[in-house]
Parts: C-alpha cells; structure tokens; sequence
C-alpha cells in the first residue's frame, strides 16, 4: 500500500501511585480537559477522558506513528509534570508506573464512553481493583495479583 491507514480506539486505565496524592474531587474535570488536550497534541484523538481521584481512564484513537507505551508515556509524563504545577497540595504527586490498555471495537465506543463518564457512580458498587481484575481477565490477559495496584 501507498499509505497508512488506521483507526485504532483504545481505553487506558492508569492508578495514581499509592505513596503520591490522590485528586482532588473538584480538579478532575480541567485534568480530563488537559489529557484530551495532551492526546491531541501528539496525534491522537480524545473521545473521552474520565475517572476518579485515584485513577484514570482514556479513550482515544491511536496516532498512527506511535506505539501505546510510548503514547501512555508521554500522557502520563505530561499530565503529571501539569498537575504538579496546581498547587502546593499536588508536589508529591506521581503517576503508577504501569497502566492498562485495552481495544475497543466500534460496535462498543458508546457503551465504553458511558462506563468512563459514570466513575464515580460506578466505583459504589466495585473497587478499582476489582475492576481492574475484570477488565485483564475478560481480555484474557495473564497477571499477578501482588503486582496490582
């Protein structure tokens, strides 16, 4: 082929680390606008940014030109070099280190971009954890637990 052509939709999910700060309830919705923001800045494409004060969920379109660990990378770097500047509260705050990525097929974009806008009603019911687990196992993907958030 002349050309590249993809479209690749991918959820992320990624924990703050648990010896950092959680997010603050009330700065959630400009650190969701920052990461789209991020995600369009390197070639992505942002459909929705979501989550709570202690994790984060992406749902994007790949850019073509770049890997997921280089794309979570460079997300993660630059929302926690961002974050860090909102104040005294957020200087010890830092990203886990690993993250999961998952493919979302179009025939489920809607009911994913749902899942990440109601979090916070979501996480009564189930703990990050939990549905971490869930979401590892149902992509039939191999883990152990001590290393886990």
């Amino acid at each position: 082929m002349a050309n590249t052509y993809t479209k690749l939709n991918i959820h992320i999910v990624f924990h703050v680390k648990s010896t950092g700060v959680c997010i603050k309830y009330e700065d959630l919705p400009k650190i969701f606008a920052y990461i789209g923001g991020i995600v369009r800045n390197i070639g992505g494409y942002p459909i929705t940014v979501g989550g709570i004060e202690n994790h984060i969920h992406i749902l994007a379109t790949m850019p073509k030109t770049m890997s997921v660990s280089e794309f979570v990378q460079k997300v993660k770097a630059n929302s926690s070099r961002w974050i860090k500047t909102l104040g005294k509260y957020y200087e010890a705050f830092v990203w886990q280190e690993g993250y999961g990525a998952f493919c979302v097929s179009p025939s489920l974009l809607k009911k994913t971009i749902r899942y990440i806008e109601t979090q916070e009603q979501h996480h009564h019911e189930i703990s990050v954890r939990d549905e971490f687990i869930q979401f590892l196992k149902e992509n039939g993907i191999e883990f152990d637990e001590r290393y886990l958030l």
